[in-house]
Formats: structure tokens, sequence, C-alpha cells
């Protein structure tokens, strides 16, 4: 087994009824940007649930982070934390919101010139404005990683970037944010899930016999819950065990 150091900082509140924590979770007094993607938050009324437990905090918004997050947008929502002095970037979606979060929490402390060097560079970050989450989209573990992947539409790159700068303060996961979900979401995302999984898995080469069985129980519940998770959206138990597994997924086992 290799020499490693394991630290993941990122708080988690797992379950059903857990988004009202927001009040005691995001600092009391900080300008708060709140980062969404196309509006279904509105819909599945998990907006509602946000911004009623922080009605004591000061609260912008940002919305049309789209799937594979673009730059150009993120500067855009950068314009608005810059603008507005935001303190805390709380990204309520599914994982890229997340990952938008994190370049324009990495973007915001950037005194270098272009952000775009913290990718395309690897520029060392030395800080970030902090992350909060509330995931309604479980697929990529961004929720407790300090990854990322951002595309920019005017060079035509899609490129990562990784740094513990950028860890989620806190992750809330509610599996009945996810109940309304097309179905088509739930299976690519029990699919990323294990596809991540399998990657880690199958390349390491180095014997690492606890992160195996790890990988192992983590692959058999997806296959275990993904035909009912699909089949029967507000099955409780499924939801969670799928959210659980997407979550833990991707998190640097050595």
């Amino acid at each position: 087994m290799q020499n490693f150091v394991f630290q993941n900082p990122t708080r988690i509140v797992f379950g059903k009824g857990t988004i009202p924590q927001l009040r005691d979770l995001v600092p009391t007094g900080a300008p708060v940007l709140l980062l969404y993607g196309g509006g279904s938050i509105f819909k599945n009324g998990v907006h509602e649930q946000v911004t009623s437990s922080l009605q004591k905090h000061h609260i912008h918004e940002f919305g049309g982070i789209t799937p594979n997050p673009l730059y150009e947008t993120c500067l855009e929502a950068l314009e608005v934390v810059r603008r507005e002095k935001i303190e805390f970037l709380l990204s309520v979606g599914g994982g890229s919101v997340l990952d938008a979060a994190k370049f324009i929490a990495a973007a915001a402390h950037f005194a270098d010139g272009d952000p775009w060097r913290i990718i395309s560079e690897g520029d060392k970050l030395h800080s970030a404005i902090p992350v909060g989450a509330v995931l309604t989209l479980p697929a990529t573990g961004s929720e407790s990683n300090g990854n990322a992947v951002i595309s920019r539409e005017s060079t035509q790159e899609k490129l990562p970037f990784s740094s513990d700068k950028v860890y989620p303060v806190f992750s809330i996961l509610d599996p009945e944010t996810t109940f309304t979900l097309p179905r088509k979401q739930i299976r690519n995302g029990v699919i990323d899930a294990f596809v991540h999984v399998v990657e880690q898995y199958a390349t390491y080469d180095t014997h690492s016999p606890v992160q195996d069985r790890v990988a192992e129980g983590v692959l058999q519940t997806l296959v275990e819950v993904g035909q009912t998770t699909l089949n029967e959206p507000e099955n409780y138990e499924a939801r969670a065990a799928y959210m659980w597994s997407a979550t833990i997924t991707p998190n640097r086992w050595p």
C-alpha cells in the first residue's frame, strides 16, 4: 500500500428534512450568493425551502449555470461576487452548479491576471471563498471533494482543476429532493457514480485491499438499488443508498 494523506473536511448533513439546518450552517451576517442551474429548484420546492431557511441572511441569487459549466458564465457570477462583496457561496443543484461554485470561489481570491490560469496553468490557490451545497442530483461526488471541471466556450476547452481550498464546508443531502428528477437523470446519475468507482478500482496499480473492498461495496449497492430507484422514484431507502453511494465514490482512494 502506498503512503497517503487522507482528509475530507466537508461536513455531510444527510437525510430527509435537513435543508432547514442551513440557518445554522451558513455564516450569519455574511453576504451569500445562491447559485443554481436551469430553475428546477423552483418547481420541486427546494428554492422555497432554502430561502425560507435563510430569511435572516443577506442573500443574492445567480441562476443559469448549465451542465458542463461555462467559464464565461462563471465570470458573470464573479462580477456579482465582487460587486456585492459576497463572503459565502451556496450551490443549490447538481454537480455542475457546485463545480461552477468552486471555480468562482477560487477566482474571487485570484489576483494574478486571468483566473483561467487556475485551470490552464494549475496556479496554486492560497485561499477561496467558502462554499456550501444543497445537492439535488447525485452523480459526480462533487459535494465532498475539491475537484471541478469547467468548459470555456470561446476556446472549446474543457479542463479540470483540483484544490483543497474549494472543498465544500458542508453539503446537505436530502434524498427527497431527488424524487421529481426525470428518469433519464437518475439513470445517468447511477451510471456516472458506477463508472467513477470503476475508474479508480481498475486503474490504481497498488495493493489497497481496504479501498478495494469499499469500492466493491459501493458498486454492489448501486447494482442492488439502481433499478429500484429508477422504477420507484419515491422509494426513500433506494434513493438514500444511491445518493450516498454517489457522494463517497470519487474521494481520492489511494
